[in-house]
């Protein structure tokens, strides 16, 4: 698919999608060494290799048959799927997607922005649908950006990554850091392929960016709950952090970020350095 906004048949994308990733040699089928007329494994090979018929397979991809919890389970194995992408299979395949309204923009939880209040010496945000910034602490500010200057629909992670030049040049892997956000924009589309502004979201990144357009494209999808950024930040210079994401239990589309850096290391010195500086100009700002 090359629309930008979540389509209807997220399913069959994501079927499609996937099988174009595989070769014959990779799933153990003779490479005929002709040429092929769609990138990857044909209809009829993955059916052949799930043990159903071509036609029973198409009408999955085509949104016309629902396929069997087996059948799923059959193809996550034929297609290579990984466990976030077989939790989001199976949720499509549910017809999850869609049922509730959405609303435009959400608040955070007390009790997240109690957390958020409280960590003074790491930075930390609290994050919702379509990777929004709902909620953030001065050093997170310091590290990031000043979130409170920003349009409300400017307060989006995915948003900042390939938009604010500034933001991107944070991160010395980008490409990592990128494809991470886009892959969990597009699960957030199979969970409601009717959310507008995560239509709108994704039209004007499609639009912007060549390299969002050609990863959503591809149809990766991942739920994002720790891993390490290396980041270039302007005052204290590299960084090395480890991020976590908290699920908070009364709302779990919203999610505690918090950085942190292993003691003893240059990246806890520098991020001791710049809670330091938080702290000097919160108390020079407060003295005047």
């Amino acid at each position: 698919m090359n629309t930008a906004s979540p389509s209807p048949n997220e399913l069959g994308d994501f079927l499609k999608a996937r099988r174009a990733a595989l070769s014959p040699r990779t799933v153990g089928l003779p490479d005929e060494g002709t040429s092929r007329r769609v990138a990857g494994l044909r209809r009829e090979e993955v059916a052949l290799l799930a043990s159903i018929s071509t036609d029973y397979y198409t009408r999955i991809e085509q949104g016309r048959r629902r396929a069997s919890p087996t059948v799923l389970g059959i193809l996550s194995d034929v297609l290579r799927l990984n466990e976030d992408e077989r939790i989001y299979m199976r949720e499509l395949a549910e017809g999850q997607a869609g049922q509730d309204v959405v609303p435009e923009r959400q608040s955070v939880q007390p009790q997240l922005q109690r957390v958020l209040d409280g960590l003074s010496d790491i930075p930390a945000l609290v994050i919702g649908r379509r990777t929004d910034v709902l909620a953030w602490n001065p050093m997170a500010v310091a590290l990031l950006t000043d979130f409170a200057v920003l349009p409300p629909e400017h307060r989006n992670y995915a948003w900042l990554l390939f938009r604010d030049p500034a933001f991107r040049t944070l991160y010395r892997d980008f490409e990592q850091v990128a494809t991470v956000s886009v892959a969990m924009l597009r699960r957030e589309a199979g969970h409601d392929p009717h959310d507008r502004s995560l239509a709108r979201l994704v039209d004007e990144l499609c639009q912007a960016d060549e390299q969002f357009r050609t990863w959503w494209n591809e149809h990766h999808v991942a739920v994002g709950s720790t891993g390490t950024k290396e980041m270039r930040h302007p005052v204290v210079g590299d960084l090395s952090l480890d991020w976590d994401a908290l699920t908070c239990a009364h709302d779990p589309t919203q999610r505690l970020i918090v950085w942190t850096a292993e003691p003893g290391t240059p990246s806890h010195e520098r991020l001791d350095m710049l809670a330091s500086l938080v702290s000097r100009n919160a108390k020079s700002g407060a003295s005047r």
